[in-house]
């Protein structure tokens, strides 16, 4: 499942050029990856309530396009790839023209009290059932 967030950009978020901070990518992109978690029926806080931890790994960030002041965005989230102990998300920015603006991939590990841990099998066979098909398409490449 494809999930997204919608988000106006504020004066607050931009550099010296009106643009989007590049700082303020990875907060938008934490923001859109709860949003959907929360629609997984899977929040951080009910993670937190079985122990259990989500940590990147690792980030691929690709900018694209400048995103300006007061431009509503849309970050589209999902994830292709998955085991009991790591995940592939895929993050997309697009600007209100539908445009793309910036692509991130990031693999995530899943913990237990700090340590790498595999997931329960509920909470496994939950992610599941949102995951996407693998794709190694990037239209814009």
């Amino acid at each position: 499942m494809i999930f997204e967030f919608r988000k106006r950009i504020y004066g607050y978020e931009c550099d010296v050029y009106g643009h989007l901070n590049n700082a303020n990518y990875l907060q938008i992109l934490e923001c859109a990856r709860s949003e959907a978690m929360l629609e997984m029926d899977m929040s951080i806080t009910r993670m937190r309530e079985r122990n259990l931890q989500i940590f990147i790994r690792s980030f691929s960030l690709d900018y694209r396009k400048a995103i300006d002041l007061e431009e509503v965005i849309i970050v589209r989230s999902w994830y292709d790839k998955l085991t009991r102990v790591k995940g592939h998300w895929i993050q997309e920015i697009l600007n209100s023209r539908q445009e793309l603006c910036f692509r991130a991939e990031m693999i995530v590990v899943f913990a237990s009290e700090g340590r790498s841990q595999r997931l329960p099998q509920d909470v496994y066979e939950l992610f599941l059932s949102y995951k996407e098909p693998a794709s190694d398409a990037d239209p814009e490449r």
